[in-house]
């Protein structure tokens, strides 16, 4: 309740007292205004509204659900980023082994590809046996992205890479148009699925998508 002196003068008396008048507050005043809810202002001390806020528990909840979230969305995207880059690999790969294979028929000496861990090199055969290019062009020798898992098959069986230059290449474009059948797996750590190229031995090369997933 607040106290307001008004200072007014009473005409009936002589003594020219001072009437002190007591009016209410919004607060305490019959049908005044409420705050929104319903409930009291805080001034007047009615009690703070119930259910205002979060609870702990809630925050909790709300912290592991965006988490997940958060979890989910990254894997996704990580599984997509190696989806990709074994996509771009392998198309490289086709059309690699695709341009040496031309280059094989136009200049008439075979062109081989020697396929290690770490990348693959194209090879000429000389008088001497094959040797490196030596080419700085689209046959150069390239390297495969980092943590790429390969593995090369030849009618069925599983071939050793290489792991020198002094070695013979697995696959050969010949300069009658033919090439070496085979099977080139190319997989990259968590992703759904591994890309295939295959050769036929009519010179074709193509590019399969396998899902690893059972």
């Amino acid at each position: 309740m607040i106290v307001r002196a008004t200072p007014r003068r009473d005409p009936g008396a002589s003594s020219g007292l001072l009437r002190i008048t007591l009016s209410r507050s919004l607060c305490g005043r019959p049908g005044g205004k409420r705050a929104l809810g319903g409930s009291r202002p805080r001034c007047c001390g009615g009690p703070i509204p119930q259910g205002a806020g979060f609870t702990l528990i809630e925050i909790l909840v709300v912290v592991v659900i965006v988490a997940v979230l958060a979890l989910a969305v990254t894997i996704s995207i990580a599984t997509a980023g190696g989806e990709r880059q074994l996509s771009r690999e392998s198309e490289r790969l086709q059309a690699l082994i695709a341009h040496a294979c031309t280059e094989a028929e136009l200049s008439g000496r075979e062109i081989g590809v020697r396929i290690s861990r770490n990348g693959y090199a194209f090879t000429l055969l000389g008088f001497e046996g094959w040797m490196a290019s030596g080419q700085k062009d689209e046959l150069r020798p390239r390297t495969w992205v980092p943590g790429l898992q390969v593995a090369l098959y030849r009618d069925g069986s599983e071939m050793r890479l290489v792991e020198d230059e002094s070695q013979s290449p697995q696959i050969v474009c010949f300069s009658s148009g033919e090439l070496s059948p085979f099977v080139l797996r190319l997989a990259l750590g968590d992703a759904a699925k591994h890309y295939e190229v295959r050769g036929k031995a009519d010179g074709r090369i193509d590019v399969e998508a396998v899902d690893m997933r059972p």
